[in-house]
């Protein structure tokens, strides 16, 4: 799920940046930086098919570390691919997953069969080949890490910077994405590595040293203790949340501040209900405005309906209004430009923010929030806000309602049931669970994948994720 970065996201472009200065630091011609859409702290350098080396991040990385720890592991990829170990370490990793692959394949579909039949010749070679390139990619990587610590501070000149950021990934490790134990010699650290213990099987079977060894070393480097900088992680996060910035919940603000909004902003939304459609039963239904006709569930080009202020009665496609409003709909055009980047609740012009480094557009008026779907898990991995208290009851009475009766959620999508455009392409927004892990209702555009946040719903949300 590596991505390119974005250059509007403050996170992205330092990534970026820091990934440029490193490269040119060190020569190398050409990396190209990626973004992991995850929580997880991690980072890994491979090869593309092409021979371009990569460097990605997860979001959780470019979150939670800071700019000297980034440059650190920038530094510390980056000599993974100047020693060439990013090279052969994707080569291998990539022939160990073809054995896996293969293993899979010729393992018997019948899952009786597997304890009673003797496995075949092909299925026994590829297994002992599958274990022979995984013990080959972790020994590969294991003498290469250190090497690569070392390789990474001449480059940084900081070995305490790479060592509170090995501390940090080691904190917060978790899968990353479709993750396969194959590929654990490609990470700075393996999702899920305990990595503790320097015994025989350790280090037969573990594709890195472990961590408190890694750091050790680092911290020789600096003529420090591991303790210290072990403690210098904590400090750094104690003082990051005392400068969070406090979120007040809508109530809140209306209270401090209770100015009506200026009547040239506002809109009164043309709703031209002139439209009827012709339904299954041959009863005509209506009358609904443009934008609603065009999203009822068994509209088609061909259905009949009708243009009450013409008194015209034709198929769909003939009327010229509506030609005009499906090509925009192709194109991802609203179908009423004096509705574009207006709030869908209250009819104001949106403003252009920032949210925790992210560009969003809020309404000044009702404070709801556009964010574009793939910025979710920016939002949720940061943590350059806090929130009162008023927002943090909600939040658990939100929690409460929702454990103590399922329905809740119903209820709210109910409530949310008047139809809203969306401010970016104009296309009817729908009231859908934000995931399938957090279920708060939210308006979802799946035409230009834009959500659109009620008052306090996104705050809510990054309360109940960072609370999990």
């Amino acid at each position: 799920m590596a991505r390119p970065p974005d250059l509007s996201d403050r996170y992205h472009k330092q990534f970026v940046n820091t990934v440029e200065g490193i490269r040119i630091a060190s020569g190398v011609p050409r990396v190209i930086p990626r973004v992991i859409p995850q929580s997880a702290i991690n980072a890994l350098a491979l090869v593309s098919a092409d021979g371009t080396p990569n460097i990605i991040a997860t979001e959780g990385m470019l979150s939670e570390l800071t700019r000297d720890e980034l440059e650190a592991v920038v530094s510390h990829e980056m000599a993974h691919i100047i020693r060439g170990d990013a090279f052969y370490i994707t080569l291998v990793c990539s022939l160990t997953n073809l054995f896996e692959r293969i293993r899979l394949a010729l393992e018997p579909e019948d899952q009786t069969q597997r304890g009673s039949a003797l496995p075949g010749p092909a299925y026994l070679l590829v297994s002992i080949s599958v274990i022979i390139m995984r013990l080959l990619s972790m020994l590969i990587s294991r003498e290469r890490e250190i090497l690569a610590d070392a390789a990474a501070v001449e480059l940084c000149r900081n070995p305490k910077a790479l060592a509170r950021a090995l501390y940090k990934t080691h904190l917060k490790n978790s899968f990353v994405g479709d993750f396969s134990l194959t590929y654990s010699p490609l990470y700075i650290i393996p999702p899920k590595f305990e990595g503790k213990s320097e015994g025989f099987f350790s280090r037969l079977f573990n594709s890195h040293p472990p961590v408190m060894k890694r750091i050790r070393l680092l911290a020789d480097m600096a003529s420090t203790k591991p303790h210290k900088i072990i403690e210098e992680v904590y400090e750094i996060q104690k003082r990051r949340k005392e400068a969070q910035i406090l979120l007040p919940s809508r109530e809140e603000v209306e209270l401090e501040m209770n100015a009506p909004a200026a009547e040239e902003d506002k809109v009164v939304p043309m709703e031209g209900k002139v439209w009827s459609i012709l339904d299954s039963k041959g009863d005509w239904q209506g009358p609904y405005a443009l934008s609603e006709l065009l999203f009822i569930r068994f509209f088609t080009p061909m259905i009949r309906i009708k243009n009450l202020q013409e008194g015209i009665e034709a198929q769909a496609r003939e009327f010229v209004q509506i030609r005009d409003a499906l090509r925009k709909l192709g194109k991802k055009k609203p179908l009423d430009e004096g509705k574009k980047n207006r709030c869908p609740r209250c009819h104001l012009i949106l403003r252009e923010d920032y949210y925790e480094g992210t560009p969003i557009k809020v309404c000044t008026q009702c404070s709801g929030k556009l964010v574009d779907s793939s910025f979710k898990w920016r939002i949720l991995s940061r943590r350059e806000v806090t929130f009162s208290e008023n927002l943090i009851k909600k939040a658990h009475d939100f929690k409460e309602q929702f454990l103590d009766n399922p329905f809740y959620i119903r209820k709210i999508r109910e409530q949310k049931s008047k139809k809203i455009s969306c401010p970016h392409c104009g296309s009817r927004m729908l009231a859908r669970p934000f995931s399938y892990q957090y279920v708060i209702p939210v308006d979802k555009c799946f035409y230009c994948y834009k959500i659109w946040f009620d008052a306090d719903e996104l705050e809510i949300l990054q309360i109940l994720t960072e609370k999990s």
